[in-house]
């Protein structure tokens, strides 16, 4: 009983989360991964772009880009428009404007698995192999597997035969950092905009890619500003932010802070990380997804 008084009145006082049920308004622009693909950096990099006067941190990153399942529905009636929210659900058609950040599969199982740890979800004995079984687990996490969740984003009419073939042998995408080719992937029509974003070229080449999402999100941006907002996103910066402002921030409250959240914000881990197994594993299941955004698999061809 209690428990559904507080529910009523955190609803009448507009301090409920929305996630899914949030307000979306036609000028919205989606910032949307699955979770450990780079959603926080970027978060930091257009935070930085559009608020080059202000100080951009863990503690006040949820009221300049805010997420979907941490930022209570009041709040973002107050954003100013157009609000760049961030979001990790799978497809939603209400997104008109969706920035779509997608990582190699790979480095994601490892990313996620230190921080599985660091929520305290998992115990620091269970091995590395185990976790990305269960990975491929239907039903185990909100987001859906790493497949079902870039599926849902990538897929449209005009390459819904390369998803449905599971073995496609087709030849990887080319990922030649700012010339990559992605016109045909993503949640295309019904005056959607859609803007695919991988993180190893966002690693590759920032700036660049950076005047790209500016560009995306109708932002004037000077080089001198894109550069300042590199800058202060950097994982360097990020890292000593979050060692000063942990408790400040929703999602590292209460998780264990002898692990950081903002790691080694590199790419190619996974070869040193990963067992053969696991590689294979992951490859024969989403190598097919792979393929299409360009990730070349290492063992199953």
């Amino acid at each position: 009983m209690l428990t559904h008084l507080r529910s009523a009145l955190k609803y009448l006082l507009q301090r409920d989360i929305p996630s899914r049920r949030h307000d979306v308004w036609p000028d919205d622009i989606f910032l949307v991964s699955f979770p450990k693909s780079g959603n926080t950096w970027t978060r930091f990099l257009i935070g930085n772009l559009m608020n080059p006067d202000k100080s951009v941190g863990f503690g006040n990153i949820e009221r300049l880009v805010p997420d979907i399942a941490a930022c209570p529905r009041g709040d973002f009636r107050k954003l100013g428009r157009p609000r760049v929210i961030k979001s990790h659900e799978c497809f939603d058609p209400r997104y008109r404007r969706v920035i779509y950040i997608v990582r190699d599969p790979r480095d994601v199982a490892v990313s996620l698995y230190h921080y599985a740890k660091k929520v305290k979800n998992i115990d620091d004995s269970l091995p590395l192999e185990v976790f990305v079984k269960r990975m491929f687990v239907p039903g185990r996490s909100y987001n859906g597997t790493w497949g079902e969740h870039v599926g849902s984003w990538l897929v449209n009419p005009s390459n819904i035969a390369e998803f449905n073939s599971r073995n496609s042998d087709a030849r990887p995408r080319s990922a030649g950092s700012v010339d990559m080719k992605t016109e045909g992937l993503g949640a295309q029509g019904h005056e959607r905009n859609f803007f695919l974003v991988r993180y190893e070229d966002l690693l590759q080449n920032t700036s660049a890619w950076l005047q790209r999402i500016a560009e995306f999100c109708g932002l004037n941006a000077t080089t001198e500003r894109i550069e300042r907002a590199v800058e202060r996103s950097s994982a360097d910066s990020m890292r000593k932010l979050e060692s000063s402002q942990n408790l400040q921030w929703v999602t590292t409250r209460e998780t264990r802070k002898d692990i950081n959240f903002v790691r080694e914000a590199k790419s190619g881990q996974w070869r040193t990380a990963l067992s053969e197994i696991s590689i294979a594993q992951i490859e024969s299941g989403w190598g097919h997804l792979m393929n299409l955004v360009g990730y070349k698999r290492a063992l199953i061809e």
